[in-house]
């Protein structure tokens, strides 16, 4: 495939775009791509400046609140407080917490504040659990997510000589088009595969000559499977691997790169907000950047709403839109935990960065009176030689007490291993759970392949105490 020149929109930076498509053609070797830029002028801009462009656009998008949306001016009404108010940044402390139901409370179109002929893409969530929450785009809202998508992919080392397999679903979740839009932005080759088929996602690896994969990080290892067992392995020229839409852990990030043979990264959004696009990791791996430019961030104790006093300790991420038309949103409640990394990235990148998020606060679990995440678990399990990175937690009350049970898959070594070392497997994980989370949780060794497998977001936990 012959190298292609791409000029980053009206900065005058060029690289040779197609370079290095050669660094991972092998499977399992997962070299470092090097580091390049969608926007150098945004996405290097002066803190000093950033902060002066962040107050003018929330100084805006407060009075565009106010104006034309009535139930952020009802909200903000009961909280004594006008769009006047807001002169600093740390001023956005005072505004109301915009949730999930307020938007359900909105559906479909109250939380819009331009009118249905200025909208031209609408995308919702699944409404499983309750009232769908509804986001809408206007033309330029999908020009600020395409260039987001871009800065997202060329930031994890997509390049205009790639050819990029999405295997997210498409429709109404944001991630399968978001994606989409970005590497067409790009200029890269776009294979709009969908989910599913996992059979057939390894042949158009194959036949087409996949370089890289945008799928959550759960079907990227149920997809590794499969690839284990496909005969001319040696026909998949993957070399990275973009994935998001759910937590995972760095243990997990291991198990891929290993899995897939990829460079694989970590990218961050939210529907209500944007998409994806909101974060993402550069190719240093070393934290995701939040782009700043279009979004304000903050940390706030989830159980208080207060804002955090040690960003790095970690909170609850909230966040405000700067630029989003159609839909303004003003300090959004994620509810997931991550926290602040200090200092700069040597990647030249300004925009504050973010952990990974370590858990959701509405996915913990008390267990006998002790707060349990999914996340550690994970964690804790990958850190095992001889786990497989598939598991589930069920959660059950036997009397008035809570039972946690992690079923684990093992390699087929230890499964089909005496029973006496599997007994000292077995045990061996439960006191490495016990450690991580202080309570103790059965452990339960089953077969490979036999946890559910997703083609989208991983359900990981089963909690019986819901049952009727």
């Amino acid at each position: 495939m012959g190298s292609r020149g791409v000029r980053v929109a009206g900065f005058g930076v060029e690289w040779t775009a197609g370079e290095g498509l050669e660094w991972a053609s092998d499977m399992n070797v997962t070299t470092q791509p090097p580091n390049h830029l969608w926007n150098p002028q945004c996405e290097t801009m002066p803190r000093s400046e950033l902060a002066a462009l962040q107050l003018k656009r929330l100084k805006k998008v407060v009075s565009t609140a106010w104006n034309k949306v009535p139930y952020y001016r009802e909200k903000m009404r009961a909280a004594g407080i006008r769009p006047r108010d807001i002169q600093t940044l740390a001023d956005v402390a005072h505004l109301p917490f915009t949730t999930k139901d307020d938007l359900r409370a909105c559906f479909p179109y109250q939380a819009f504040a331009v009118p249905m002929e200025n909208v031209v893409r609408i995308h919702a969530s699944s409404g499983t659990t309750g009232q769908a929450t509804v986001v809408g785009y206007t033309r330029r809202d999908m020009a600020t997510w395409s260039e987001l998508m871009a800065r997202l992919q060329t930031a994890a080392g997509v390049t205009r000589g790639d050819i990029v397999q999405i295997a997210f679903g498409y429709g109404f979740f944001t991630g399968g088009l978001g994606h989409h839009y970005g590497v067409e932005t790009v200029g890269a080759a776009v294979l709009p595969v969908s989910s599913g088929k996992s059979e057939r996602q390894i042949q158009i690896m194959k036949d087409y000559g996949t370089t890289v994969l945008i799928c959550t990080p759960s079907y990227a290892m149920h997809l590794a499977e499969w690839m284990a067992k496909t005969p001319e392995k040696e026909r998949i020229r993957l070399r990275l691997g973009l994935f998001g839409g759910e937590a995972w852990t760095e243990g997990m990030r291991q198990a891929l790169q290993k899995g897939l043979g990829v460079f694989a990264t970590d990218n961050y959004g939210l529907s209500e907000v944007m998409g994806p696009g909101v974060s993402h990791e550069c190719v240093e791996q070393k934290g995701m950047h939040i782009a700043e430019d279009h979004f304000l961030p903050e940390l706030v104790d989830s159980a208080t709403g207060q804002p955090v006093t040690d960003p790095a300790a970690g909170g609850e991420l909230v966040i405000t839109t700067l630029t989003k038309e159609a839909i303004p949103v003003v300090r959004y409640r994620t509810r997931d935990l991550c926290h602040f990394l200090p200092g700069e990235c040597v990647c030249g990148r300004t925009g504050r960065r973010m952990s990974k998020v370590s858990a959701r606060s509405d996915d913990m679990l008390i267990i006998r009176g002790v707060n349990v995440y999914p996340q550690q678990i994970e964690q804790a399990l990958l850190a095992i030689e001889g786990v497989a990175p598939h598991y589930q937690i069920v959660v059950s009350r036997e009397g008035t007490l809570d039972e946690l049970e992690v079923l684990v898959e093992v390699t087929e070594s230890i499964f089909f291993d005496e029973m006496t070392k599997q007994q000292a497997f077995k045990e061996k994980i439960e006191r490495r759970l016990a450690t991580e989370l202080a309570v103790h949780a059965r452990v339960r060794l089953v077969e490979p392949g036999s946890t559910p497998r997703s083609e989208g977001k991983a359900m990981r936990v089963v909690d019986r105490r819901k049952s009727p």
